[in-house]
């Protein structure tokens, strides 16, 4: 029971010691608000622009997808609305 309870802790003692800890590497840490503030900003920069890359790609694979006759029409009517509106602003 004794040998038992020991190798148990010992597995324990080896298993929390060899867990990373955040404070083991403090270079990844901002020291400062402005530090921290230009990490963040910097990450979220990072995720806006593959989120604006990643839409752009399901973009494309759609209208890849559809038929070439389905895009121009879609095609004559964006520019066809273009058109009504600008004729609406003009005051025609």
């Amino acid at each position: 029971m004794k040998f038992r309870t020991f190798y148990i802790l010992i597995l324990l003692f080896v298993a929390i010691s060899s867990g990373g800890c955040g404070s083991r590497n403090p270079s990844n840490t901002p020291l400062t608000v402005e530090e921290a503030e230009k990490q963040l900003a910097k990450k979220e920069k990072k995720q806006a622009k593959e989120a604006k890359k990643a839409k752009k790609a399901a973009y494309k694979r759609y209208w890849k997808m559809q038929s070439k006759e389905a895009r121009k029409s879609v095609k004559r009517n964006l520019k066809r609305q273009k058109k009504a509106a600008r004729r609406r602003k003009k005051g025609y």
